[in-house]
């Protein structure tokens, strides 16, 4: 391709609204232009780069033995209506109504449609298992979108969905998902972990994460680096030590702290390493108040609470409610001496001589003991998130806390949606049994910014081969003055478009500099610079993205030199 019949639109900076890297960097290379909100078109250069990517997931998914498919976009709201979702998928879904007033939705996800789809298909055991996938776009009504295509109101993502007799069979195919999902994303050029996750709204049984590594991914990953463990910090558990209590050892006092209120504000003040602190948090549970207790350099795991019974739907109490039942504040509540029930975390009923709220505004208690100076916790279950040096669950060492971008997940859907749907097959014996379903999920669109956010430099984008615009980018100096200069560069050009390499050729009247900054902003992984006192040399110039200095190649073995640094 010659830049001057391609259409390449690049800037020196990038606008305000820039939040991510990448959101800039895609801005500024003319990968992506924004329309509104949350609503970005797709530029040649980086439709190029997302075709590439779907191009990579078609082909390890075709070679899974998965066939592909294509729903549309618009979905009736019966469909959601039978799972239930309709209500529950909440503000995040798109609506519409049709000229007769029938309600519809811009699809978020499409489990609803192919579970319809094989309901009306399906009919014995001999049919499956079976796998059918799409790329398609979907939608989600973002609050706030931002990031660019990391979270945008419309984006391009690969869903499949496994159909089974039963559950073994599930699990095959859940593991050979496992499989594929590692060898697309070791194929595009990226660094990323594997985690055990929570299923979310799509529901279901046990389900995995694929996450980019990256300092600004939202998500906090948990992994022991002397094991195979990784989890979501927010699916992670946290476990239990042997550690004894130690037995009580100082009287408890109340100690006055002024409008200190926060655990790190009484440790600051007292002298103390904040672990040997407790908050108690007053929450709701049908009306009824329930203190749970947490050391104080801990964070409460709302998604943890909430799997269990006694607290699924529990709430954070309002100041009003905790004047009521409590006659103090907030930052101030205690657990000696109350009669509400009290669930501790795993890591608090360890804790002995402990600092806790007084129920008394202005005053702590120190030398805190269970069974001393109040009763054992009623409940003690894990409600908190990990922190680095917790011991990995599978008892193989200790974790750490990274960052990821999440761009792929799988589930176990079990028979959720087709006993919903009534998606059933006949056996062997003439039943008719509910479908086990597995669902698998890429965010194609997301898989460039998450790359461009793992790889990329002051200069700009570095995009693992696999998925840059081109290859090589060739730069003729002066091409339009010289004619040595021009028919190499066409030649070159040539030889290597002959042989399957996708080669762009930057025929621009530019400066060097601006054409060196265009490429190198762009991400192209290779460059060569043909120049007049290297041809007069037999020589060119060549220069890999992450190299810090050029190197000269003789210009009769410079395609064979291209051929054996793109293996």
């Amino acid at each position: 391709m010659r830049v001057s019949q391609f259409f390449i639109s690049t800037y020196k900076e990038a606008p305000a609204e820039a939040e991510l890297v990448s959101h800039s960097l895609m801005l500024r290379a003319g990968f992506i232009k924004k329309l509104g909100s949350g609503l970005y078109t797709w530029m040649p250069l980086g439709l190029r780069v997302l075709r590439k990517v779907e191009s990579i997931i078609r082909e390890e998914m075709n070679k899974s033995g998965a066939v592909e498919l294509l729903m549309p976009v618009m979905q009736p709201a019966e469909l959601w209506r039978e799972t239930k979702r309709w209500d529950k998928f909440g503000s995040l879904m798109m609506r519409m109504q049709d000229r007769y007033q029938h309600d519809f939705c811009f699809g978020p996800t499409h489990e609803e449609v192919i579970t319809d789809i094989v309901r009306k298909e399906i009919k014995s055991y001999r049919q499956i298992p079976l796998i059918l996938y799409q790329i398609q776009t979907k939608f989600r009504d973002e609050i706030r979108p931002r990031f660019g295509v990391m979270r945008a109101r419309e984006f391009v993502m690969k869903d499949a969905y496994s159909f089974h007799t039963d559950s073994s069979s599930l699990e095959e195919a859940y593991k050979a998902m496992h499989i594929t999902y590692t060898k697309i994303f070791s194929r595009l050029g990226l660094n990323f972990r594997v985690v055990e996750a929570d299923p979310g709204a799509i529901g279901g049984g046990s389900s995995h994460e694929f996450h980019v590594l990256a300092e600004s991914g939202e998500d906090s990953i948990a992994f022991c680096p002397d094991s195979p463990y990784a989890a979501n910090i927010e699916f992670a558990e946290s476990m239990k030590s042997d550690k004894l209590r130690n037995k009580a050892n100082c009287p408890m006092e109340k100690i006055a702290t002024a409008n200190r209120k926060t655990c790190e504000e009484v440790a600051n003040f007292l002298n103390v390493p904040l672990q040997n602190t407790v908050k108690t948090l007053a929450v709701i549970v049908n009306h009824e108040m329930i203190l749970l207790l947490l050391r104080g350099d801990h964070c409460l795991n709302e998604l943890k609470t909430k799997k269990i019974p006694l607290l699924k739907d529990f709430r954070l109490a309002n100041k009003e409610e905790i004047i009521k039942k409590i006659s103090c504040p907030a930052g101030y509540i205690g657990p000696v001496g109350s009669d509400l029930t009290i669930v501790s975390d795993v890591s608090v009923i360890e804790m002995s001589d402990f600092i806790c709220g007084s129920n008394e505004e202005g005053s702590h208690f120190t030398g805190v003991n269970f069974g001393r100076d109040l009763k054992e916790p009623d409940h003690v279950f894990d409600i908190r998130n990990v922190v680095p040096g917790d011991l990995s669950p599978d008892g193989k060492g200790k974790l750490q806390i990274c960052k990821g971008i999440e761009v792929g997940h799988i589930f176990k859907l079990n028979t959720e949606y087709s006993k919903a749907m009534k998606a059933c097959y006949l056996d062997d014996s003439g039943q008719s049994v509910p479908i086990e379903m597995g669902c698998y999920g890429i965010g194609v669109s997301r898989i460039v910014a998450a790359a461009i956010e793992q790889k990329n430099d002051k200069r700009g984008i570095i995009l693992p081969f696999e998925m840059a615009p081109f290859h090589v980018v060739i730069v003729p100096i002066g091409m339009s003055n010289n004619k040595l200069i021009k028919i190499e560069s066409e030649k070159l050009y040539k030889k290597l478009s002959a042989i399957g390499i996708e080669v762009l050729l930057d025929d621009r009247n530019e400066r060097p500099g601006v054409m060196f900054a265009d490429m190198e902003l762009i991400g192209i992984p290779h460059r060569i610079v043909i120049g007049e006192r290297c041809l007069r040399e037999g020589k060119i110039e060549y220069k890999g993205r992450c190299d810090a200095e050029h190197q000269d190649i003789p210009l009769l073995n410079i395609v064979d030199f291209i051929k054996s640094t793109l293996v």
